[in-house]
């Protein structure tokens, strides 16, 4: 009895159409209710596109990035005396934990985000705190100089200007 009802059962399966085994809809009408539904959201709302599309990944999986490498590098060489917590080369923000400047007394803490991909002063944005608070913008100003002077330093060294 199990024998047969096991072969009738592998027999069946053999048809090729799976799906419709247990009468589920095939591809040609999975399609017509695709290409319904996307006329219906065309008409309410003048686009076809859904909060879906979101997750869909149109772009070259290997495009570029909108973040000055020179400004990276060099806000990693300079910083180097803070531990670093998370790098996020897509957003392009690094985050340390505090650490002390050699020859200084008060521990630091940084968030730098890179916002570009230019070399310019407008691309860095520096934030330094202390474990009082905010660091002073003369010291801020003194950390983002010195990240922009190494960076175009890193930059005329590869460009053997």
């Amino acid at each position: 009895m199990i024998a047969a009802l096991s072969l009738t059962l592998v027999v069946s399966g053999c048809g090729g159409r799976m799906s419709n085994l247990f009468g589920g809809p095939d591809q040609g009408d999975r399609d017509a209710a695709t290409a319904y539904a996307l006329e219906q959201r065309q008409d309410a709302t003048g686009t076809t596109d859904s909060v879906w599309d979101l997750f869909v990944n149109r772009g070259d999986a290997g495009a570029a990035l909108n973040v000055n490498r020179y400004i990276w590098t060099a806000s990693l060489e300079i910083l180097d005396f803070l531990p670093v917590e998370t790098v996020d080369p897509f957003s392009g923000v690094i985050t340390t934990g505090f650490g002390t400047p050699p020859g200084g007394g008060r521990p630091y803490r940084a968030t730098i985000a890179v916002t570009d991909a230019a070399l310019d002063a407008r691309s860095l944005n520096v934030a330094l705190v202390t474990r009082n608070g905010p660091a002073s913008a003369e010291t801020v100003r003194a950390v983002e100089n010195a990240i922009l002077t190494r960076a175009r330093q890193i930059r005329i060294r590869e460009l053997g200007l």
